[in-house]
C-alpha cells in the first residue's frame, strides 16, 4: 500500500501583512522598488562587463544540487540576500548571448532601449487581452501590427496580433488556415468527414513547429508532407505544385502551403514568388515561416530577399531573432483580417460581443493567449530610439559576418561545408583524412561537447543527410572573423585529438 505524502508543514514566521504590502509596488515602495532594481541591474551590468568566454561549461549535474538546495519555504527576508544566493544558482553560470563567440542558436544581443521596455512594462504589468487593462499599450501593439505589415506589404485588409514566438505563430496561421479550409463543411459530419483528408506541404528544411502544430490541431499523422529541397536547401516549388496535385488525385485537401524565409538551419529562403503563384492558382493558403528572415524587412540592402512575402495569407515574424530584442516578441501578420475571427471567442466577464459593435479594440479577440505581456514596448522604444534603418543595417552586419566565416570554413582543408546561407548560419563539419574518416560523426559530436564543456565557444550540432555537422549561427554584429577562426582552430583540436586518440587505440589493439 502506498502511503501519501504530505508538504512538511511551514514552521517559518508568517509576516505581519503591513511587512508583506511593502514588498507590493504602491505610492509607498518606490523608493525600495529604484534600490530593488538598481541593485540587480548593477549586478547584470558587472556580470556582463566581466564575463570573458559565452558559458562557463557547468553540467545540470554539478548545478542542480545548488538549485536544489534552496528552502524556498524559508525566505531569505532581503533583496540583497536574494541577489547574491541568485549568483550562484543562476547568473555566475548563466549563457551569454552578447559574447562574440556564442555562436550555436537563434538568440542575439539585445538592445537596451528594448531593456528599458521590459523594465516598463514588467512594472505597469498591462495585460493585452482587453482595452481596460491596457488603454494605450493596445493602440502601441496595433500600430506596430500595421507598421509591420506595411514593411511586408499585405495590403490595407491586413491585421495580426503580437504571440510568444514563431510556434505560437505557426500554430495560429495553421488553425486559421485549417478554419478556411473547413469553411464549406457545415456540420459535425462535413467536418468530421474532412479533417483527416486535411494535408499539410512544407520545406523538408523547415521548423519542426509544423508537425507539433498539425497534432495540437487534431490533424491525422501524417498530414504534413515535407516536400524536398534543391542544392541550396530551398523547398523545389515544382515539387509543391506535383505534390498538391498528386494529394488532390487522392481525394485529399491541401489546407496550407508552409514557405520558410530563413531556415533554422541553413538560413535559406524558399522561392516565396513562385508559391505564391502556385497557392493563388489552386486556392490554397500560403504561410510565410519568416521567424528568422524577418530582419530582411529593414535591411538597407537585402529586402528584395523577400519578394513575394507580400502574397502571403499569413506571417510569422519574430522581433526577438533578427531584430534584437529580448525575448520574447514575436507576431502573426494576416493579409485578411478577417479571418481571424476564427480565434475569437466572447466571453461577458472579459470581451462580450457588444464591444464589437462600440468599437472597443480588445485584442484577445485575435489571439490565443488570454493573459498576454505588452512585449510588443520593447520594439516600440527600440524603433523610437533607434530606428528601422540602425536595426537592419546590425542584421546585414551579421549577414555579411556569415558569408565571410562560410569563405573561411570553405577554404579551409580540415573541413567541409555546406551550401551557402543566404541569412547567418554556417553548416559545417570536421572531416578527418586517411583511416579517421569513419570517425567523423562522433568525433565532430565530441569536439562540440569539448568546446562547451571548456566555456571558450558554443556552437550548435545538426544532422545533414544523415550525418552529424555543426552549426554557426551568427546574431552578433560583435563577432569578428577572427573569432570565427579561433572556434575553428578549437573544434579542430578537439575533434583530431580524438581521431588520433581513437586510432592509435585500435592500431594498438590490432598489433596486440
Amino acid at each position: 500500500m502506498t502511503v501519501p505524502t504530505y508538504p512538511v508543514e511551514n514552521t517559518a514566521p508568517s509576516p505581519a501583512p503591513a511587512a508583506a504590502r511593502a514588498h507590493l509596488l504602491h505610492d509607498g515602495s518606490v523608493e525600495q522598488y529604484r534600490r530593488a532594481i538598481a541593485d540587480g541591474v548593477d549586478r547584470v551590468a558587472r556580470r556582463v562587463a566581466t564575463v570573458d568566454r559565452p558559458v562557463t561549461g557547468i553540467t545540470p549535474a554539478e548545478l542542480a544540487p545548488l538549485v536544489d538546495r534552496v528552502d524556498l519555504d524559508r525566505p531569505l527576508g532581503d533583496t540583497g540576500a536574494a541577489l547574491d544566493e541568485l549568483e550562484d544558482v543562476y547568473l555566475r553560470d548563466a549563457v551569454w548571448f552578447h559574447h562574440p563567440r556564442y555562436l550555436a542558436h537563434l538568440n542575439c544581443p539585445v538592445a537596451i532601449p528594448a531593456l528599458l521596455g521590459e523594465a516598463v512594462l514588467t512594472a505597469v504589468n498591462s495585460s493585452l487581452d482587453t482595452w481596460d487593462q491596457s488603454a494605450g499599450a493596445t493602440l502601441i501593439e496595433r500600430r506596430l501590427i500595421d507598421w509591420t505589415a506595411e514593411r511586408i506589404g499585405l495590403g490595407p485588409s491586413a491585421d495580426g496580433v503580437f504571440t510568444s514566438g514563431g510556434s505560437q505563430s505557426n500554430l495560429q496561421a495553421l488553425l486559421l488556415a485549417r478554419e478556411e479550409a473547413c469553411v464549406d463543411a457545415v456540420g459535425p459530419a462535413a467536418r468530421a468527414e474532412l479533417l483527416p483528408r486535411l494535408r499539410v506541404l512544407t520545406s523538408a528544411a523547415g521548423h519542426f513547429s509544423v508537425q507539433k502544430s498539425a497534432k495540437l490541431l487534431g490533424l491525422a499523422p501524417d498530414a504534413v508532407i515535407a516536400v524536398p529541397t534543391d542544392a541550396r536547401r530551398r523547398v523545389r516549388a515544382s515539387a509543391v505544385r506535383e505534390e498538391i496535385e498528386r494529394c488532390r488525385q487522392a481525394g485529399l485537401v491541401v489546407m496550407a502551403v508552409v514557405a520558410t524565409a530563413g531556415t533554422t538551419d541553413f538560413g535559406s529562403i524558399d522561392p516565396l514568388t513562385e508559391l505564391a503563384g502556385i497557392c493563388a492558382a489552386t486556392d490554397v493558403w500560403l504561410h510565410v515561416d519568416a521567424a528568422y528572415g524577418c530582419g530582411l524587412l529593414i535591411s538597407p540592402t537585402r529586402r528584395h530577399l523577400l519578394d513575394g512575402i507580400e502574397r502571403a495569407d499569413s506571417v510569422t515574424v519574430d522581433f526577438h531573432k533578427s531584430f534584437f530584442q529580448p525575448v520574447s516578441s514575436s507576431a502573426l501578420l494576416v493579409r485578411d483580417r478577417g479571418v481571424l475571427r476564427h480565434a475569437t471567442y466572447h466571453a461577458d466577464y472579459l470581451n462580450p460581443a457588444r464591444m464589437v459593435e462600440q468599437r472597443i479594440p480588445n485584442q484577445v479577440d485575435k489571439s490565443l493567449q488570454t493573459t498576454r505581456r505588452f512585449d510588443a514596448l520593447k520594439l516600440w522604444l527600440t524603433l523610437r530610439v533607434m530606428g528601422p534603418h540602425a536595426l537592419g543595417a546590425l542584421f546585414d552586419e551579421v549577414v555579411d559576418r556569415a558569408a565571410d566565416a562560410w569563405q573561411l570554413v570553405s577554404e579551409d582543408p580540415r573541413f567541409e561545408v555546406v551550401t551557402r546561407s543566404e541569412l547567418s548560419t554556417v553548416v559545417f563539419r570536421y572531416l578527418p583524412t586517411g583511416p579517421g574518416r569513419d570517425l567523423a560523426d562522433a568525433a565532430n559530436l565530441h569536439a562540440r561537447e569539448a568546446l562547451a564543456a571548456s566555456g571558450l565557444a558554443v556552437v550548435a550540432g545538426t544532422r545533414v543527410d544523415g550525418r552529424h555537422f555543426l552549426k554557426f549561427t551568427l546574431l552578433n554584429p560583435a563577432t569578428t572573423v577572427e573569432d570565427v577562426g579561433y572556434v575553428l582552430d578549437l573544434i579542430a583540436t578537439h575533434a583530431g585529438r580524438y581521431v588520433h586518440d581513437h586510432v592509435t587505440a585500435d592500431l594498438t589493439c590490432h598489433v596486440g
